[in-house]
């Protein structure tokens, strides 16, 4: 299982220690913060013990408004359930007896200036890639007008020197030879890189090259959301046929469905083109617009 520990959130977000501090080493195992609102008076039935817990305003204001005895109960029934940390946002004060418990735990307080729900948010998104399943494929990454393709191919296929087309006509690399795919929700891949090809594209018969130096920033992104999965595959003669509309194929990544496009090389076809034009195709479609069905609509009599 994959797992982040406190340290990262801490250096991070500059997150201020207030107590355990030698127990940031601790993991956070599940994606999304709670804030702990029902817990506080008493309700545990459905109670995420491994999530990273928030206290905002609402819940510091409750606990100083408690007495001391209601206080202990109500702290001490959360903290047996040792979540991997808990921080107050918005540089809240008064939180001597919250340090004390978990001091005693070992179950670190952290503390951060930014509002809740800006805060919750940023953790949120970061947990989610950070804990998200991923596979690593062989093809290239690259973000297209916008909208990002996986290209996967045999090798020797074509597949960077087509990157580096593209690359030349604005597009962005994300990565080369190795591709990073995460699975962030049911409809949602994320392709990126695996730190150590960052900005390099592999050229047969040149080498690497890193196209941020060649091309400037704008050659390169960090990630993208895979949206076109195209196959570059050798030319099969009589194979091809000039249909209005292609009955649609979906490639399956971690449960996640990609369409599916396979390209077939020839000589002279201009295969960088071929993916820009599937690109800009893909997001008409998700417009509502169809050329094929535009074009049969202007075929029938009026």
């Amino acid at each position: 299982m994959k797992s982040v520990s406190v340290r990262s959130l801490v250096e991070r977000y500059k997150l201020e220690i207030l107590a355990a501090e030698d127990q940031l080493n601790r993991e956070i195992t599940r994606s999304k913060v709670h804030r702990p609102g029902l817990e506080f008076v008493g309700y545990f039935d459905f109670f995420p013990m491994n999530r990273v817990q928030v206290l905002g305003r609402k819940e510091i204001n409750y606990l100083h408004r408690l007495t001391e005895e209601e206080r202990n109960l109500h702290i001490g029934n959360i903290v047996k359930y040792r979540p991997p940390c808990f921080i107050v946002t918005a540089n809240q004060d008064g939180l001597k007896y919250l340090m004390k418990y978990c001091q005693e735990e070992g179950i670190p307080l952290l503390r951060t200036s930014e509002l809740t729900t800006e805060f919750i948010t940023k953790v949120d998104a970061f947990l989610l890639q950070a804990l998200a399943p991923e596979i690593a494929v062989h093809g290239v990454c690259l973000n297209v007008s916008g909208i990002g393709i996986l290209l996967r191919g045999k090798s020797g296929i074509g597949k960077s020197e087509t990157a580096h087309t593209l690359i030349r006509r604005g597009h962005r690399l994300v990565a080369d030879d190795i591709v990073v795919l995460k699975n962030l929700s049911s409809t949602t891949l994320l392709g990126t890189h695996n730190q150590s090809t960052r900005e390099f594209l592999a050229l047969r018969s040149i080498g690497l090259v890193n196209v941020v130096r060649l091309y400037g920033r704008r050659a390169f992104q960090d990630e993208t959301r895979i949206v076109l999965d195209i196959e570059l595959t050798q030319w099969k003669d009589q194979d091809l046929n000039n249909e209005l509309e292609y009955e649609p194929k979906f490639s399956d990544y971690m449960g996640v469905q990609i369409p599916y496009i396979e390209l077939q090389l020839q000589p002279g076809r201009d295969v960088a083109g071929m993916i820009e034009a599937a690109a800009n195709n893909w997001y008409l479609k998700q417009q509502g617009y169809s050329a094929a069905e535009e074009f049969m609509k202007r075929l029938q009599p009026e």
